[in-house]
């Protein structure tokens, strides 16, 4: 039997060389814990083997430990999925000059709140808001950390302790559990469906409104679509008669397209623009959608109504901090020069062309000198245009175990997500950004030899 009371002591690892480097590498309180760790799991493992762990392995399994502990979970990938704003991997990639801006402002310090005019405070809320008045044509803007936060902000703000009217074809759940009525009974609103599941017309809003309420709430369906028998009032309809009862109109509509979709092949995606034409008070949508920016929620809309918005306690629970300010304006900025289909990843990937994806997936072919281009779909993805998809072409390996061989594309540096369609292994050019072409190529080849 063994003697476990041969194994090294923790002061005498201390001593040696190879611990003054994991000292220097992580810090000697974790360095402390990994030796104790790793000699605690020794006593158990051995305490019936014959043998026990020479010193230098005691402390190569300490270093091993320290890397599992220390390692990143937030960390890049290539998506090859062909889903442009994938929620799982992140949604929107950021533009070069919004990626700049974060690197200037986040090393330092800024005018976060801070008036160089007047040398005193000045207010966040400035960041951002003068792009999307000019952008948008509304008349103020708030920017908080997310659309789930914008709307549970406006119906605090706005409508605490008093109805607020919903057709029943909008009462949504998104990812992640969120889901209008809850959202709506939390911020204290009392929710009136009106209408049926597929259909909803104005005489139901109306009737809904022979009493007091404080808004009527419109939620754009941007994960799902109803078909058949259905209809439903258009924005404009709503808003005035809304307005007629002195109610205010406030629209949802989640995806934040700035651009019309219909000049890329995909059906029409209403935008910001077009809702607030179309007479809606307020109107809130994402920043990492089809916007193509950082996550964050943008209120806009009524000057009076975003004072009061701003005003409200919650507001500073969920306002967006300067990061997200700094991307969320070069964004921006990119819509205001005309330039977005040019600079703004989301869009870039939307605007290729079949031909261009095609050279892209036959470049793949020649370097790996395996595999086959077959023809696929694109998706939006990221709760817009549901069901909304675009032609491409794939790059497709054929492969007797898809799943494990998916499992050694997970383990590439960067790891690589890909799927699987027809019993093949397919990439899609799409969603590929142009400075990981190489690290894409490099993990294939990994991870094919000795599988195909």
């Amino acid at each position: 039997m063994n003697d476990l009371r041969s194994l090294p002591s923790i002061e005498q690892l201390l001593q040696t060389r190879t611990a003054a480097e994991l000292i220097a590498s992580f810090g000697r309180p974790l360095t402390l814990d990994a030796i104790r760790h790793v000699l605690s799991d020794i006593r158990s493992a051995y305490k019936d083997q014959s043998t026990i762990p020479q010193r230098h392995l005691v402390l190569d399994l300490a270093r091993e430990q320290l890397e599992a502990w220390t390692a990143p979970t937030l960390i890049s990938v290539i998506n090859a999925t062909g889903v442009v704003l994938h929620t799982n991997l992140g949604r929107a990639p950021l533009s070069k000059s919004a990626l700049q801006a974060l690197a200037s402002l986040s090393g330092g310090y800024s005018t976060l709140e801070y008036d160089l005019e007047l040398g005193n405070r000045g207010s966040r809320g400035v960041h951002a808001e003068e792009l999307l008045r000019r952008i948008t044509g509304a008349e103020a803007a708030l920017v908080v950390n997310n659309n789930a936060s914008a709307v549970f902000l406006i119906l605090s703000a706005l409508a605490k302790r008093k109805r607020v009217i919903i057709s029943r074809t909008q009462l949504v759940e998104i990812g992640g559990g969120f889901r209008i009525p809850d959202v709506m009974k939390q911020s204290g609103a009392r929710l009136v469906e009106v209408g049926a599941t597929n259909r909803v017309n104005l005489l139901d809003y109306q009737e809904a409104l022979q009493e007091p309420a404080a808004l009527v709430l419109h939620a754009h369906q941007s994960n799902f679509k109803i078909i058949g028998f259905t209809s439903e009032p258009s924005l404009s309809e709503i808003a005035s008669l809304a307005h007629e009862y002195n109610v205010l109109f406030v629209d949802d509509l989640g995806s934040g397209a700035l651009l019309d979709t219909t000049r890329f092949g995909l059906s029409h995606e209403p935008t910001v623009q077009e809702s607030l034409a179309a007479g809606t008070d307020l109107v809130c949508f994402s920043g990492d959608k089809l916007l193509g920016g950082p996550q964050a929620g943008i209120i806009a809309g009524r000057a009076d109504l975003i004072a009061k918005i701003r005003r409200h306690p919650i507001a500073r629970a969920v306002r967006a901090d300067k990061l997200c300010l700094a991307a969320l304006s070069a964004t921006l900025l990119h819509y205001l020069k005309d330039e977005a289909e040019r600079e703004v990843p989301v869009w870039q990937m939307i605007a290729k062309t079949r031909r261009e994806i095609e050279i892209h997936a036959r470049h793949w072919q020649e370097n790996l000198g395996i595999g086959e281009i077959i023809e696929g779909f694109s998706t939006i993805g990221g709760g817009s245009l549901p069901g909304e998809t675009l032609p491409t072409y794939l790059f497709a390996l054929k492969i007797e175990q898809p799943n494990q061989f998916l499992k050694r594309l997970r383990s590439a540096n960067p790891p690589i997500i890909a799927r699987v369609q027809d019993e093949y292994v397919v990439f899609d050019p799409r969603t590929i950004l142009p400075d990981q072409d190489g690290a894409l190529l490099v993990g294939l080849q990994n991870a094919i030899k000795g599988i195909v």
